[in-house]
């Protein structure tokens, strides 16, 4: 059997960081375990120049990362005026 290499190493860990994501409760906690898999793909598609991996991926990071902010400012707001 081959070993693995680091390249596929990150892409399956990718995998699982995205699949372990989507079944969180918690919308941060999706969001959050759902961005570390989307930069982990970036990677694995840089890696492998899949580019079309490497972008869409880089894409719903930042998806991820803007509806995060969101949350957070939402949270703060609550706190102040509370």
């Amino acid at each position: 059997m081959e070993a693995l290499n680091m390249t596929e190493i990150v892409g399956y860990m990718a995998s699982v960081m995205v699949a372990i994501s989507l079944m969180m409760k918690d919308i941060i906690w999706l969001r959050w375990l759902n961005f570390v898999g989307c930069s982990l793909f970036v990677a694995y598609g840089v890696a492998i120049t899949a580019w079309p991996v490497a972008g869409m991926n880089a894409f719903v990071a930042c998806i991820n990362v803007y509806h995060l902010v969101k949350i957070y400012r939402a949270k703060t707001q609550n706190v102040v005026t509370a």
